[in-house]
């Protein structure tokens, strides 16, 4: 039986929750939430850019940044006029990043596809681990549903042609695409908000903080059961990982 949180979230993304057991699994399984992250999460967010095999961080960035060059774009993250959302797993490991940045429409290759003073960039990078779960789709559902009630309403995305996962984001969400020279812009022109838009969004933020409190007390617990009965420490002597949390 579902969640009631699940099964509001369900019908606030038009999923259905009137589908036989085999086949409302197949639909809304796994449950990716999407949390908007702070300043505080730097740390997480380096070590998830940093742990991206090389040809991800090609895709993710466009050309191959050093560890140093990844380093100083995680610093400069401006987290007061840019959003940053996350998936965390279990081990508060971030799945999967997504960068919604904020430019002057003149600053960008797309300024004739709005009157607004301001265009939103999305840039998303997932780990090979999390491939395959949707992980990607929904962190650019949370950056469009973001950007509709900032009362923006396009959202850039540019990236190498040869991103097959972006290309089929862009796709999948209708996107006006266009290719030059092996690279790809791609824009998608966001529906004004209302007050339905405004409320699924404060909820998913809502759910996906709990998950990360839930997450994060049963991670404590488990270090705090290693220190009082000292598994951990053994594990640790012989060479052996102490369990994953």
């Amino acid at each position: 039986m579902s969640h009631p949180l699940s099964r509001l979230l369900q019908r606030l993304r038009g999923q259905r929750s009137d589908l036989p057991p085999a086949q409302q699994e197949k639909q809304d399984k796994p449950n990716v939430f999407v949390k908007e992250l702070s300043p505080r999460a730097r740390r997480h967010l380096l070590r998830h850019f940093l742990a991206l095999e090389e040809k991800d961080r090609l895709l993710r960035f466009g050309s191959k940044l050093s560890d140093e060059m990844v380093t100083r774009y995680v610093e400069g993250i401006n987290f007061e006029r840019d959003t940053v959302f996350g998936v965390y797993d279990r081990r508060l490991r971030l799945l999967g990043v997504g960068h919604l940045a904020f430019a002057p429409k003149e600053s960008t290759r797309i300024s004739g596809a709005t009157i607004k003073p301001v265009v939103a960039e999305f840039g998303v990078s997932v780990t090979a681990a999390a491939r395959g779960l949707g992980v990607g789709t929904r962190l650019f559902m949370r950056a469009s549903m973001h950007c509709r009630n900032a009362d923006v309403d396009t959202l850039y995305m540019h990236c190498l042609s040869s991103n097959k996962v972006m290309m089929h984001i862009a796709k999948k969400a209708g996107m006006e695409i266009h290719r030059d020279y092996g690279e790809a812009d791609a824009y998608l022109k966001i529906k004004p908000a209302n007050s339905a838009t405004v409320f699924q969004e404060a909820l998913e933020e809502q759910v996906a903080m709990l998950d990360y409190i839930v997450k994060a007390n049963f991670k404590a617990l488990l270090k705090w059961g290693a220190r009082v009965t000292g598994i951990g420490a053994r594990k640790k002597d012989d060479g052996t990982p102490p369990p994953a949390a």
